[in-house]
């Protein structure tokens, strides 16, 4: 199957309350908010802040955790119910959930995430909570308009990009999670099961193999993942 006929995204039947999100996220813009480690992979600011991380550190943004660890709820998803109530919807392990904040004028060069498709047995769905008309999204040639309250499926293991072109700040809640039965009966509601298939290698350059290992090697708890062993390994295999 060539990487036209994979599913790109996927915009749910699901719409959330954007008042009460918006209410919530209120909550914690008192809180730090970590800058992005990957401080080559963008410009501006681009920050972030976890609901659910390891040992319940609200500072711990990474989303690939090393394998087995156990994450749990952060101070401030207690006091984030209607959070808290998103979450409960989803009937499935979550791998991190955090708030990503894009400030006016900040970009996100493009780049793509390790194996992070549906059909790698792990995903990511975004909820808009505060957005603007001049938000750039794209991913691989197409432009997405995500709405408040909404929910998206993206396929990161493709080409994607976000710029802030607006006169407000883009936050969006950013749940990563894992496959199970009560995932795929909703999403092979919107698209052929056969439709989630692998990414073509090509989709990998080496450009964006080293600048993931980069990213990955610059912060100690990954630097030993056997992610990074396996895209050193890609990355001889090509050179």
């Amino acid at each position: 199957m060539s990487n036209d006929q994979v599913t790109k995204y996927l915009k749910f039947p699901i719409q959330f309350d954007a008042e009460r999100l918006v209410e919530d996220l209120s909550r914690t813009m008192g809180d730090k908010w970590i800058p992005h480690f990957n401080t080559g992979g963008y410009v501006g600011n681009w920050k972030a802040i976890s609901l659910y991380a390891k040992d319940g550190n609200a500072e711990n943004i990474l989303a690939h955790l090393p394998d087995n660890t156990s994450i749990s709820e952060t101070p401030l998803m207690k006091e984030c119910p209607y959070f808290k109530e998103v979450l409960d919807y989803f009937k499935f392990p979550v791998l991190s959930v955090r708030l990503l904040r894009l400030e006016v004028g900040a970009e996100i060069k493009p780049h793509t995430d390790y194996e992070l498709g549906y059909e790698n047995g792990q995903f990511r769905l975004h909820i808009p909570i505060v957005t603007n008309p001049d938000i750039e999204f794209i991913l691989g040639d197409e432009r997405l308009i995500m709405l408040p309250g909404e929910c998206w499926y993206t396929n990161v293991n493709f080409v994607h990009s976000v710029a802030n072109r607006g006169t407000v700040d883009r936050v969006h809640l950013v749940i990563d999670g894992v496959r199970n039965e009560w995932t795929d009966e909703l999403f092979f509601a919107s698209a052929p099961e056969s439709s989630f298939q692998s990414v073509q290698e090509e989709e990998l350059s080496d450009e964006t193999i080293i600048r993931m290992l980069e990213e990955l090697k610059s912060n100690p708890e990954m630097a030993n993942h056997p992610i990074v062993e396996e895209l050193e390994r890609k990355l001889k295999s090509w050179s």
